[in-house]
């Protein structure tokens, strides 16, 4: 059995990557709290970098020293073309807001300034893309990193209940509806967390039959 832990203090994501990685066999995935692992003040100034592996890796390093455990970290976003590929990795900080908006209210505040950003474009240029590195730091076993993303546009109106962050505002031309509008399946099947989850899975799967 192996034993990983995921860097994450999002529930959303927790859920989120065991549904995806929930058939791997002999894996048993632990979040930070499973891990004893309480919030530390040091954890603000983990994502300093301008690029997604950069933030996923020293998440997963960090995580692994404190927990001496295999760790896997992710850092993603969402990519708008018309605004110059931002917010990308500020994705979560992306609106001003005043500091304590947290959560849901601190995603409403994000999507609202994202609307807002986007509100004299037509919908044909209002492309965009989820992005997701997720980074596994095995210590001695080195760092392994995996990208996923998904393409689809901003739409003004929120659509559905479902997802978090962006996922209201994020249209999937294919499907003819958000990522919030989808279920759970559906999302991983094509979302960006999905993409790269599923090949940290594969690599796993493929690494434990080779040896």
């Amino acid at each position: 059995m192996t034993r990983l832990l995921v860097a994450t203090r999002s529930r959303h994501k927790l859920a989120e990557i065991r549904r995806i990685l929930e058939d791997v066999p002999d894996l048993e995935l632990l979040g930070l709290e499973d891990a004893d692992i309480p919030p530390s003040d040091e954890e603000i100034g983990l994502e300093p970098y301008h690029t997604f592996w950069e933030n996923a890796r020293s998440k997963a390093a960090y995580f692994r020293r404190r927990s001496g455990l295999p760790t896997v970290a992710d850092d993603s976003g969402i990519e708008v073309d018309a605004l110059g590929g931002a917010p990308g990795v500020r994705s979560k900080r992306f609106a001003p807001v005043e500091e304590g908006v947290v959560g849901e209210a601190r995603d409403r505040a994000n999507n609202a300034h994202l609307v807002e950003l986007l509100a004299d474009l037509p919908p044909e240029e209002r492309t965009a893309r989820y992005v997701c590195v997720a980074a596994l730091d095995e210590g001695e076993g080195g760092v392994h990193i995996f990208r996923g993303e998904a393409p689809g546009r901003i739409v003004d109106e929120p659509r559905g209940s479902g997802g978090f962050g962006y996922d209201p505002h994020f249209f999937d031309p294919d499907l003819g509806k958000t990522f919030a509008e989808i279920d759970g399946d559906e999302k991983n099947a094509r979302s960006h967390r999905g993409k790269a989850f599923r090949a940290l899975g594969r690599f796993l799967e493929e690494r434990a039959a080779g040896s």
